[in-house]
C-alpha cells in the first residue's frame, strides 16, 4: 500500500477562531486542574508510548489530547510494514520530548475503534488534538516524512490550540502520567448542609455546598456525585413533562429538546433511554449543538456513576458517534 500523506489543513479548518478558543480555553483548565491535583508533573520517556484499548480510550486518548496531541498508530502483529513503522513513531515519541503522546492501538484486539475511525489497511496513523480526530498518513512512509508531519501537528497543536505538550524527566518513575490522588480534606460539614438542603428541598443550596467542597477538593467523589444529582434535579424541577416530551418527540434533532427529555428521562429512572437518545442527538447535530449534547450526556454519566456498566457502554457508543 502507498502512503497516503496528508496535509495538516484538517486541523486548520477544524480550529475555526471560535472553535479554537473555546478547545485552547479547555486545555488550559484541564492543565489547571491536574495541577491542583497534584498531577501535570514530569513525566518519564516510557509514559510517551502507550498501549490503548476500547475501554481506555476516552481516558487515555480523548481527555489527554486535551492537555497534549496524540498520535494513534493503529498496527497488528502480522503486519510487516507495522514493524518498520512503529519502532521509528515510538523512537520519535521520545526524541520529541513530550510534544506529542503515542498511543498504539492492537487492531485485531480492537476492531471497534479500527471501525468507527475508518481504518482500511494498516498500518494508519491517525492524531486527536483537543478531541478532534485527524488522519495523519497511511501505509509505508519515511522518516522524513513523518518528522514534517508531526512538526505540522505540534505547531498548529500548540498554535491553535495552546498544547505545549508534556514535561519529560528522564529520572522520573514510569506511569507518572497519573494525577496523583488529591488531599481529601474535613467535609463532613458542608456535606451535611448539603444533604439537609436536599431533603428541604434547596435544590440552589445544595448545590452550592457541593461546590464549595469542590473548590477546595475537586476529586472529592461525594461531592461530585452529589452536584451532578442535584443540579440535574434542579434542572427538572419546573419542567412541564408533557410538553418537554412532545418537543423532543417532534424535533429530533433540536439539541436542548433532547437534552431536556434526556433530563426527565435519567429522573424517570430510564438510564438507556437517556444515555441512546443524546447519542442519537450526537449523531444528528454538528458544531456547538453536538458539543452541548456531548457535555450534557458527560454530566449524566457523572450522575449514574463511572462503574455503571450502562456508562461504560454508553462510552463506546459515543465514541462510535463521535468517529
Amino acid at each position: 500500500m502507498q502512503p497516503r500523506n496528508m496535509s495538516m489543513s484538517g486541523v486548520v479548518d477544524l480550529a475555526a477562531v471560535k472553535a479554537a478558543q473555546e478547545a485552547k480555553a479547555k486545555a488550559e483548565q484541564t492543565r489547571a486542574e491536574a495541577a491542583r491535583q497534584g498531577g501535570g508533573g514530569a513525566v518519564s520517556p516510557a509514559d510517551l508510548v502507550i498501549d490503548v484499548d476500547e475501554a481506555g480510550f476516552e481516558r487515555d486518548v480523548l481527555q489527554r489530547s486535551a492537555e497534549v496531541p496524540v498520535v494513534i498508530d493503529f498496527w497488528a502483529e502480522w503486519c510487516e510494514p507495522c514493524k518498520q513503522l512503529s519502532p521509528v513513531l515510538e523512537r520519535l515519541a521520545v526524541e520529541y520530548g513530550g510534544r506529542f503522546l503515542l498511543a498504539k492501538i492492537d487492531v485485531d484486539a480492537n476492531q471497534m475503534l479500527m471501525q468507527q475511525f475508518g481504518v482500511q489497511g494498516i498500518p494508519a496513523v491517525f492524531a486527536v488534538v483537543a478531541g478532534q480526530a485527524l488522519p495523519l498518513f497511511q501505509g509505508a512512509a519515511s522518516e522524513a516524512q513523518i518528522r514534517q508531519t508531526l512538526d505540522q501537528l505540534v505547531q498548529v497543536a500548540e498554535q491553535r490550540f495552546g498544547l505545549t505538550g508534556l514535561t519529560v524527566d528522564p529520572d522520573a518513575e514510569p506511569g507518572g502520567t497519573e494525577p496523583a490522588e488529591a488531599p481529601v480534606g474535613p467535609y463532613d460539614a458542608l456535606l451535611n448542609a448539603a444533604a439537609l438542603a436536599l431533603d428541604a428541598g434547596d435544590l440552589g443550596g445544595a448545590v452550592q455546598a457541593y461546590r464549595n467542597v469542590l473548590a477546595d477538593d475537586p476529586a472529592h467523589p461525594e461531592a461530585k456525585l452529589g452536584l451532578a444529582q442535584a443540579e440535574l434535579l434542579q434542572r427538572v424541577q419546573n419542567l412541564d413533562p408533557q410538553k418537554v416530551r412532545q418537543e423532543a418527540a417532534e424535533k429530533p434533532a433540536d439539541a436542548p429538546a433532547q437534552i431536556a427529555a434526556a433530563d426527565l428521562d435519567l429522573v424517570g429512572g430510564h438510564v438507556e433511554d437517556a444515555f441512546g437518545r443524546l447519542i442519537d442527538t450526537v449523531r444528528r447535530t454538528v458544531g456547538d449543538d453536538r458539543d452541548s449534547v456531548r457535555l450534557r450526556l458527560l454530566e449524566l454519566f457523572e450522575v449514574v456513576g463511572a462503574e455503571d456498566p450502562r456508562v461504560a457502554a454508553a462510552r463506546r457508543a459515543l465514541a462510535r458517534a463521535l468517529f
